[in-house]
């Protein structure tokens, strides 16, 4: 067996890896294009592939779909930031304190199983409308899921390592700072990437029942006047933006991993 064998092993699953989401992607819109030919269902039903293709063509060349992107986009990153700001160090209290953990941890799951939608009318009454409850909605969604895998982080980490930088002189926080922060940041940045992609989902909640002028109301309109096609390609748009959101934590999370592999 020469060298290059095992390299052109190596090479082809990665090559084939990557391009299983385009052809899983492929055979979808077949499937649906098959679907609408062969079945001919109402267009309020199930409009074509070109349909759709043709209503996001018309939204790219609008003025109101992009504003409409932009608003939909900072409330979700507004949303996942303060979640984000709050659970990070609640997650660390936890991990520190245990009458903190025994305090709160039987209360976590509550925020969790609450719908964003049941929610989302009291913010309304308490904080009012506009872009700050929609905000504060998002925050509420990615809030659980951060802090779950923060905690899972910190609390998995090595005891024996965390043990030897205390023989070393460590303080509470250097050992937070150079230890325990590093090992948990995996479990720390896919919390992130769970919550940023939830984000557009409590944005989109939060418009539907708190107005706005972001996708969710644009669903909102279209869903109104039972334009179906608009409606498939507002929630394209909807997924690329949580897709974008997920991968760009991962590119971090990625990153991340490449450079802790090369640290001594």
């Amino acid at each position: 067996m020469t060298s290059s064998e095992p390299r052109e092993r190596r090479v082809r699953p990665t090559g084939l890896l990557a391009a299983a989401p385009w052809l899983f992607a492929v055979l979808l819109l077949a499937g649906w294009a098959f679907t609408v030919l062969l079945a001919a269902p109402p267009p309020y039903m199930l409009p074509s592939p070109l349909a759709v293709l043709d209503r996001l063509v018309t939204a790219f060349f609008s003025p109101r779909f992009w504003s409409a992107v932009q608003e939909t986009f900072t409330e979700a990153v507004g949303g996942s930031a303060l979640g984000a700001a709050v659970a990070l160090p609640l997650s660390i209290g936890i991990h520190r304190s245990r009458l903190l953990n025994a305090a709160v941890a039987p209360f976590l799951g509550a925020t969790q199983a609450i719908p964003a939608i049941a929610v989302a009318p009291l913010l309304a009454i308490w904080v009012g409308y506009g872009l700050g409850p929609i905000v504060l909605l998002c925050a509420l969604m990615v809030f659980f899921p951060i802090l779950i895998s923060s905690v899972v982080g910190l609390r998995h980490i090595d005891h024996h390592v965390v043990d030897a930088a205390r023989m070393d002189g460590a303080d509470s926080f250097a050992l937070l700072r150079h230890i325990e922060l590093p090992l948990a940041l995996p479990n720390i940045l896919a919390g992130l990437r769970n919550g940023f992609a939830l984000s557009v989902t409590g944005a989109v909640v939060g418009e539907m029942v708190m107005g706005g002028s972001g996708l969710g109301q644009l669903l909102t309109a279209q869903r109104d006047s039972v334009d179906t096609a608009g409606m498939f390609a507002t929630i394209l748009v909807l997924c690329a933006m949580a897709s974008g959101l997920y991968g760009l934590i991962h590119l971090v999370e990625r990153r991340s991993h490449t450079v802790a592999s090369l640290l001594p």
